[in-house]
């Protein structure tokens, strides 16, 4: 038995979450800079909320709402730089992935003003801000991690860093601010969760409790993503809060157990098609629950039960979910985009079950996109 437990964050839940807990904005501070994309924060009403809560207890606020897709290292690097001017005690993130993890990479720089941009993937940080997180979509489970994933502004390359000191001082989980996000959004944030609890729970890192996280997360994700598949139509309420609470499970997993080889296979199809995150890694859910169940067949097999799948199925869902039928490469650009695992072989390849090699990025791409 495994009972090693550790969240560091400190989680409230349930609707009108942030105007019942004011008083928590001012316990962080007197001044506050909000990171988000400005879009989906406003659409779902959660800036709004954030404003008044902040308003209420007479806290001096700025907005940075610069983030884009996948978050740039130079908006953290000036949303941090924008933060020490405010004289920030504390930033608000609000969005979804891209903006919630660009905040924890905003609170690095706040706190470290002789950050370069690229300075935070090699350099110790002395300190991070503190910030709140408020998540707006129901896939990336930032809200109860640890992790930011980066894009470098040269080479337009994803790459993570995480630590204990990322995870929020608190988060508030309002599944209302979902309500708002269009078809394709919601399938791919459901897709990004359902490989979070599917990639963790395969991992020889996933003990016990997150293995109970992933259990619960892929019932409710794969019940919701058989519906938006079969309906093809926008969820319902108590659909929108069943994803959004899946994901937060998945969330933890991922903290615990981090993810297998689709995640960076799928940062190929980000960086080089602009294929949205979720849809870009479930492409490849196929061939790492085939693997799973070569290498890894018990845990494969109450995975699907969990779900209440099998192979079959289960493939033929994601595949109808995640159409990429026009990304075409040749050998020789395929080549090109695995050379970037030359030198280092990502952890998400050692913990993928039986190991994963460059050379099974290669063929694998090859089989799936080869002109």
């Amino acid at each position: 038995m495994d009972f090693n437990l550790s969240i560091p964050a400190k989680v409230l839940s349930g609707s009108g979450v942030v105007a019942k807990n004011t008083a928590l904005f001012a316990s962080l501070g007197k001044r506050c800079l909000i990171v988000t994309g400005g879009k989906s924060a406003v659409l779902s009403g959660a800036l709004a909320d954030v404003t008044a809560a902040l308003e209420k207890e007479r806290i001096a606020y700025r907005v940075f709402d610069q983030i884009g897709p996948n978050p740039l290292l130079s908006a953290c690097h000036a949303a941090g730089a924008i933060a020490r001017a405010h004289c920030a005690d504390f930033l608000v993130g609000i969005g979804g992935g891209s903006a919630l993890d660009a905040a924890k990479a905003a609170a690095v720089f706040a706190a470290n003003p002789d950050f370069a941009p690229t300075d935070i993937y090699s350099k110790p940080r002395k300190a991070v801000l503190p910030f709140l997180l408020i998540g707006t979509t129901a896939g990336t489970g930032s809200e109860v991690g640890k992790v930011s994933v980066l894009t470098n502004d040269e080479t337009g390359r994803k790459k993570s860093i995480s630590g204990d000191d990322l995870y929020p001082v608190l988060t508030l989980a309002d599944p209302r601010y979902t309500f708002s996000m269009p078809f394709s959004v919601t399938v791919s944030t459901a897709l990004d969760a359902l490989s979070h609890a599917s990639e963790g729970y395969c991992s020889p890192k996933c003990g016990d409790i997150p293995s109970l996280f992933a259990e619960k997360a892929v019932a409710l994700i794969w019940e919701g993503l058989i519906k938006l598949e079969r309906t093809r139509a926008l969820p319902d309420a108590a659909l929108r809060e069943q994803l959004y609470y899946g994901s937060l499970y998945a969330g933890i997993t991922l903290a615990y157990c981090g993810t297998a080889f689709p995640h960076p296979m799928g940062y190929v199809l980000t960086e080089n098609f602009g294929t949205p995150h979720g849809f870009a890694c479930a492409a490849f859910l196929p061939e790492f629950f085939a693997r799973a169940a070569e290498f890894t067949p018990e845990r494969c097999a109450k995975l699907l039960a969990s779900m209440g799948a099998d192979m079959d199925s289960f493939s033929a869902t994601v595949r109808a979910l995640t159409d990429l039928g026009d990304i075409r490469m040749t050998k020789q650009e395929i080549a090109a985009h695995c050379a970037r695992w030359n030198d280092t072989v990502p952890n998400n390849f050692k913990f993928s079950p039986g190991g994963f090699t460059k050379e099974d990025a290669e063929r694998m791409l090859i089989a799936k996109f080869c002109l």
